[in-house]
């Protein structure tokens, strides 16, 4: 597949919002678009509140890693999704440019956390829908 969609969730400390993002992005397009996940100041650890709610649907994040924005600095992407945690990230080329408003669930309660890792799934799918991926079913 040469056409390979490369879309990047971007949160300031890259260790909640934009790894469930990015989890969400892989779990739900079939491997049809490359996604990563990455913070302007991060946390160099992937919070374990979300590896725990991620685990309660089935998904591992411990395998994911908090990474820098640099790594993406001069690439072109074609969506850049900030979580709404005031993250331009202005050195990401992107075709396209979207912004979430999504609260921090880093304090929250089990419940609203829950239903911002479920948020953050459904705004994935239908970044993927307006993307034209083939979604896996689910």
């Amino acid at each position: 597949m040469g056409n390979y969609q490369l879309v990047l969730f971007v949160c300031v400390e890259n260790s909640n919002r934009s790894q469930m993002a990015e989890a969400f992005a892989h779990i739900h397009s079939n491997g049809s678009i490359e996604a990563h996940s990455a913070g302007s100041r991060p946390s160099g650890r992937v919070n374990p509140r979300a590896v725990e709610f991620m685990r309660e649907i089935g998904y591992d994040l411990t395998t994911h890693t908090s990474k820098s924005l640099d790594e993406f600095n001069g690439r072109e992407v074609e969506v850049a999704v900030t979580m709404g945690c005031g993250d331009e990230c202005p050195l990401v080329r992107a075709k396209r440019r979207e912004e979430w408003q999504i609260p921090d669930p880093k304090e929250m309660l089990p419940e609203q956390y829950r239903e911002v890792r479920d948020l953050i799934e459904r705004k994935v799918k239908e970044l993927l829908t307006s993307l034209n991926v083939e979604r896996s079913q689910g």
